[in-house]
């Protein structure tokens, strides 16, 4: 008699242990989660962005880097205009060289600066230009002064837009 009264009992345990450890997974899916604004969308489409700088080729890098960093997050497909569900158009608003530490002994002289870009990005519907959601990204690096700072700002900024380009992904797939 008594072995028919732990059976129940360690069924009904074993039942409720499990029903409470698969509760906690509930909220969870699988897959890409999309912000509420960009629900329904697959498909984007990334034209040139705009210069509005004195820093040439600026809006190619930053174009590119965009899309690269679109299709390494993985949530969306990069298409053409014409078979986009929302188009992502971008500005380049400014590049930015400040000084960041002087050289020991002469506050006059740098040893390190660093370079901000600003961009920004509108993401709309296609056919009705709606704007889904519009924010603006700055990106950041720094640089060691040596005998060419020209070519070595040239080197960073790739690095800045990156970095604004990994924020605004982060924005597009996550909302944040």
């Amino acid at each position: 008699m008594v072995k028919n009264f732990l059976l129940p009992r360690a069924v009904r345990i074993t039942f409720l242990s499990l029903v409470a450890l698969l509760a906690g997974c509930l909220g969870y899916t699988v897959g890409p989660v999309q912000p509420t604004y960009m629900r329904g969308i697959h498909k984007i489409a990334v034209p040139v962005f705009k210069n509005s700088t004195i820093a040439p080729d600026v809006e190619a890098l930053a174009t590119t880097t965009v899309i690269k960093q679109i299709q390494q997050d993985g949530t969306y497909e990069i298409v053409g205009a014409d078979r986009a569900d929302a188009i992502v158009e971008g500005a380049i608003e400014s590049v930015h060289r400040q000084k960041a530490r002087a050289l020991l002994g002469n506050v006059l002289a740098s040893s390190e600066f660093n370079v901000q870009v600003a961009l920004h990005i509108r993401v709309l519907r296609p056919n009705s230009q709606e704007v889904l959601g519009q924010r603006d990204f700055t990106g950041q690096s720094s640089f060691f002064v040596g005998n060419d700072i020209a070519a070595q700002e040239r080197q960073a900024i790739p690095l800045a837009v990156e970095d604004a380009a990994i924020q605004f992904v982060s924005f597009l797939s996550e909302g944040w």
